[in-house]
């Protein structure tokens, strides 16, 4: 018999997501509109599946184990050395890198309650212990965080600017000086996975070999791959080259490096897609007001709607809606599980939202 260590057994056999593909199969049939899980509907660049497609005639070789022109091509437009950026499996590959770097079991870790839950799991997984504030309204807290690592000798601190699932963000002033109050010995983890998305001022301008930050970034979002697993950090040269120690050093394909390539390079598309999501926004707002609801602002590529009520209101609306063919998602905590969470979609999709929302309501 398989004989699991005992931080394993003591773990919930539970997963961070259901995904929708497992919920179309339980369901015994699709969805007719796909808008819970942050994807980029509006997909990749026309380069980056070009670059993918020539690629994929080389795919018998295994990928730069260094991704070197990939972060060459980081380093050049962040102003860094390719000494301060690591390419992972996506920022949830790097976050799990990261956490086995600096977490033993006991060491006290801080986050938010809602944040993204996939750090936690990461965190639990080596066994580290979870300390969590509230939000305040519907953003993180920064005051609350930095004094609540200060009081437990936390190792990581985790913010994500712009906020999932929620929305909202932080100027970048106002995440500059958390970096400025971070207690000794901890790190920031500062994930910006939906940064290209928001609105100018929103990234904090760092000192790349500043040792109190490590910021996570990631081509599912803004460049429409979250199916290719592709995400970097950038940090302190000596916090980068410790990865080596742990990261599958083959885990980022051929493929996916040249398709992230390409899309990096096609500043063009990016630009077009911001104001595809941007008209999104506006149009999942305008269907929420239509219906009773509140869209809250967003600096992602979704729209947090306050459905005014509780908890168990919001996951019968979420309910309903998938027995419509809607796919949404909502915050796990209260008080922000009062939301529903819809993500940017094509003309046709938020149609299909705008007919099934009120009958979900109903």
């Amino acid at each position: 018999m398989p004989r699991y260590t005992p931080l394993v057994e003591s773990l919930p056999a539970t997963v961070p997501f259901i995904g929708p593909e497992v919920q179309e199969r339980q369901r015994g049939r699709g969805f007719a509109a796909r808008l819970g899980a942050n994807e980029n509907v509006f997909g990749p660049s026309p380069r980056a599946v070009a670059a993918m497609a020539e690629a994929a005639r080389d795919v018998w070789m295994y990928g730069d184990s260094a991704s070197h022109d990939l972060r060459e091509a980081l380093a050049a437009h962040h102003g860094v050395a390719m000494s301060n950026i690591v390419v992972g499996e996506g920022i949830d590959g790097l976050l799990g890198y990261l956490v086995r770097l600096m977490v033993a079991e006991g060491d006290a870790v801080v986050t938010s309650n809602g944040a993204y839950p996939t750090f936690n799991f990461h965190v639990a997984g080596f066994g580290g212990v979870l300390h969590k504030v509230p939000y305040r309204g519907d953003h993180e807290d920064p005051d609350a965080l930095l004094a609540k690592a200060a009081e437990v000798g936390a190792k990581l601190l985790y913010i994500a600017n712009p906020d999932n699932p929620m929305g909202s963000h932080h100027g970048r002033e106002r995440i500059e000086a958390m970096i400025a109050a971070m207690p000794e010995d901890t790190l920031l983890v500062l994930d910006e996975a939906y940064v290209e998305l928001a609105p100018e001022g929103t990234a904090a301008r760092v000192d790349p070999e500043d040792p109190r930050v490590i910021r996570m970034r990631t081509f599912s979002k803004a460049y429409g791959m979250a199916g290719l697993r592709v995400g970097y950090a950038l940090g302190a040269s000596d916090l980068i080259r410790s990865f080596d120690k742990v990261r599958n050093h083959f885990g980022v394909g051929r493929i996916a490096q040249a398709g992230a390539l390409a899309a990096f390079r096609d500043a063009e598309w990016l630009a077009t897609t911001r104001k595809r999501v941007a008209a999104a926004r506006d149009e999942i707002a305008r269907i929420a007001r239509d219906n009773g609801l509140t869209p809250l602002p967003s600096a992602t590529n979704f729209v947090t709607l306050d459905c005014g009520r509780d908890g168990d209101y919001a996951r019968s609306v979420v309910a309903r809606l998938a027995d419509l063919g809607i796919f949404v998602r909502m915050p796990f905590v209260a008080p922000h599980d009062r939301c529903i969470r819809i993500s940017a979609g094509t003309e046709a999709d938020l149609a299909a939202l705008a007919e099934a929302l009120p009958k979900a309501l109903a």
